[in-house]
């Protein structure tokens, strides 16, 4: 197979997955989206956070939450856990590589915040204690997931959300992780500010 070929097969996987996966995640983004409007409305914010190109996905949220979507409209309260390296490289030292979200959400996390914890495979150790301490604060998770669910499926609760993708790929579920991304804000917006005129 030439190299042109080899990209037409990796556009089509791509919109196969997305489209297999966009009636079965619509409801759920949905009510997402919605819980977390409401609980910006309330006055909360949102903590994301994620490994690798997740990490890049936790913090591709938090930018279009804090400056803006696809127009105008006043910042939202949003924080990736993934930028400090001072802090991530002190608690992996001192502690565990375990910890490095955990301990920042012990910290930072009020009850009604929301975690978006974000993990192609569900079971990033990382991710599983960061959960842990998003329900300790009270807090509700947001999981964008693949596969199928790994551990993290297992920790969440009925004020908690999964959006699995129904892909083995991680780079395909990682691409759909980003759509999910953009209909989250593209409904958070909405929910807050109206449809645009």
């Amino acid at each position: 197979m030439d190299t042109a070929e080899r990209v037409k097969r990796l556009f089509a996987d791509s919109i196969r997955t997305k489209q297999e996966a966009a009636e079965p995640l619509a409801p759920v983004i949905a009510q997402a989206a919605r819980k977390i409007g409401e609980r910006l409305l309330a006055g909360n914010k949102v903590l994301s956070c994620g490994n690798g190109g997740s990490a890049g996905d936790a913090q591709h949220f938090s930018s279009e939450m804090l400056n803006r979507f696809e127009r105008e409209r006043p910042a939202l309260p949003a924080m990736a856990l993934t930028t400090d390296t001072s802090t991530l490289t002190s608690i992996a030292n001192d502690y565990h590589y375990h910890e490095i979200f955990a301990k920042q959400i012990r910290a930072l996390g009020q009850p009604g915040d929301v975690l978006l914890a974000i993990s192609t495979s569900g079971n990033s150790a990382n991710i599983l204690r960061a959960v842990e301490a998003a329900h300790d604060r009270e807090m509700s998770v947001m999981a964008l997931t693949g596969k199928d669910g790994g551990s993290l499926a297992g920790k969440l609760t009925g004020h908690d959300a999964e959006i699995r993708v129904p892909e083995n790929s991680t780079a395909r579920i990682q691409e759909v992780h980003l759509l999910i991304i953009h209909c989250l804000c593209d409904l958070i917006d909405t929910q807050l500010f109206g449809e645009e005129n």
